[in-house]
């Protein structure tokens, strides 16, 4: 994607989830009891960022998302995901979209894990070019991976695998980790549980 893409949401509904987001930044902030400056240090950011972030101005990489996660200690989902209906439906092409600012790749969240849980599910969408590199996640994270179009190489930096149609891998979050797309339409699904 490119940099004017690199940001969540995506066409009526891009304003709405920034807006969340920045609800859900500065009420984890707020909870965490953390200021501006000290959670902007912990996640390595600008201070500056993160106050575009909270005042609804700013538009998140998936990276700084995770980065801001990762420093109030919850899990990604809890600062991107919709109130939801007892039943809900997520056709493709919609709900609440993040993109990487360094890879053709976009992870949707389909559900977050409710109160007492600790998973969350996603639907990822990327095509070959740059490999999608992930930080360390919250301690205790453990990815799964299962693929359903294209082919992709997912898993540890050091040792990540190729997954065709079907094929499943499980690994841990809380490493360095990759997701590469080697085929146009790559399609998969990623359920982190957060232990």
């Amino acid at each position: 994607m490119s940099g004017s893409n690199s940001g969540p949401g995506a066409g009526a509904s891009g304003s709405e989830l920034i807006e969340l987001i920045s609800a859900s930044i500065r009420r984890e902030r707020e909870r965490a009891g953390l200021s501006m400056a000290e959670l902007a240090r912990r996640a390595g950011i600008a201070k500056s960022t993160l106050s575009q972030l909270e005042s609804g101005a700013g538009n998140p990489s998936v990276e700084t998302l995770w980065a801001l996660g990762v420093a109030l200690d919850v899990p990604f989902s809890r600062l991107v995901d919709p109130p939801r209906p007892v039943v809900r439906v997520v056709r493709a092409g919609e709900g609440p979209v993040t993109h990487s600012e360094r890879a053709d790749y976009a992870a949707t969240l389909l559900a977050s894990c409710p109160p007492n849980a600790r998973r969350d599910i996603y639907r990822i969408e990327a095509e070959p070019g740059e490999t999608r590199a992930s930080d360390p996640h919250m301690p205790g994270t453990v990815e799964h991976v299962l693929l359903g179009a294209g082919r992709a190489l997912a898993g540890p930096t050091g040792a990540p695998v190729e997954l065709g149609p079907g094929d499943y891998v499980s690994y841990p979050g809380d490493a360095p980790h990759v997701f590469r797309a080697l085929a146009p339409g790559t399609l998969a699904v990623i359920v982190m549980e957060h232990i």
